[in-house]
């Protein structure tokens, strides 16, 4: 298991990326540029849990924001009424998990194809989303957390020190920390896929008949899968929670759903770092043409995603890892290719 990670080159020079800008760049960028940067490893996280769920396990949900504003407002309720951070982070990645082993099991158990399983994520996702909307009133609280229907939750804490409720982070540690927290997630998916259980996700997705009749327990590996995805996507919600103080129904809307799948399939489907690439690049377009004023932003970037699509079907980081491998077996073949003319010369 270890040793196809060890030895990808790629898995070293994404975690050496990830470390540097986690330290150097807090010392090197102003705040905005601080918080923007934060707003990406968020996202990044987001997108990583769909990009696992569907890379890997052949899963595609077009709902995923139901985890992401689950594990959101599951941060949000648990941090205003136990007044600390570090129980409700982790409650946010374990509610999502059992959510998602729960919806999954009724899903894959009852052998919904892929076509109604996309259309069952898609429908919770909206459902969850017209439920938040319509708890504004008085009545509608846990605790000492109103809901707020579509106005939301405002004043969510900041995250602190564990064990230190007065130590609250300032923009530039909580960067660093959610900058470990992708790290970390990266590193363990890789691991995880490496292992036994990850090739036979992958082969579950490539012939799921020929895994099933190998004696794989298909469906409780799809429910494990999705359950992941489901918690890391949840554990994005509650960085996003507490990174903007406030929390309303647009996490859990079609929007955040569909930018996922926008990110992962402009990244590359079947990569981990394809969804993160995807992530960045796409939210930095989008700021970046959010100040054009003379054009329509949104159409702007949609005709872009177009030609993307169609220019590059594999997704950026395949493209380039094929293009990369192309140009290193030309440069492998071209002494040969000399020594062959040469000899032709030499008879002549």
């Amino acid at each position: 298991m270890e040793k196809s990670v060890i030895r990808d080159p790629g898995f070293y020079v994404m975690v050496g990326i990830g470390l540097a800008v986690m330290f150097i760049a807090p010392v090197m960028l102003d705040l905005f540029t601080i918080m923007q940067f934060t707003q990406y490893v968020v996202l990044s996280v987001f997108a990583l849990s769909l990009g696992y769920i569907w890379g890997f396990g052949g899963i595609l949900s077009f709902g995923q924001a139901a985890f992401f504003g689950l594990g959101a407002y599951t941060f949000a309720v648990a941090s205003i009424n136990m007044g600390s951070t570090t129980i409700p982070m982790v409650l946010a990645f374990i509610i999502p998990t059992i959510f998602g082993a729960a919806l999954g099991y009724f899903m894959f158990y009852g052998r919904l194809s892929d076509v109604y399983l996309g259309v069952v994520t898609l429908v919770v996702a909206l459902i969850f989303w017209k439920l938040i909307n319509h708890t504004a009133g008085p009545e509608y609280s846990i605790g000492k957390a109103r809901l707020g229907g579509f106005n939301g939750i405002p004043s969510i804490p900041t995250l602190h020190i564990p064990g230190d409720t007065g130590a609250w982070l300032d923009p530039a540690q909580m960067f660093q920390v959610f900058m470990a927290i992708l790290i970390i997630i990266y590193i363990a998916l890789r691991f995880l896929i490496a292992s036994d259980f990850g090739r036979v996700s992958i082969g579950i997705r490539e012939n799921e008949t020929r895994a099933s009749l190998l004696g794989y327990d298909v469906r409780l590996q799809k429910v494990i899968v999705f359950a992941i995805g489901g918690g890391i996507a949840g554990l994005a919600g509650a960085m996003w929670a507490t990174y903007q103080s406030f929390i309303d129904p647009n996490s859990v809307s079609m929007e955040m759903s569909a930018k996922a799948l926008v990110w992962v399939m402009a990244g590359g489907v079947g990569t981990l770092a394809g969804p993160i690439i995807g992530c960045i690049l796409l939210q930095w377009l989008t700021l970046k043409l959010g100040t054009v004023d003379v054009v329509n932003s949104i159409a702007v970037l949609g005709a872009i995603m177009m030609v993307l699509v169609l220019a590059l079907p594999k997704g950026i980081v395949p493209t380039a890892k094929m293009l990369a491998m192309n140009g290193w077996t030309l440069w492998n073949r071209r002494p040969n290719r000399d020594a062959v003319t040469r000899k032709a010369v030499k008879h002549e």
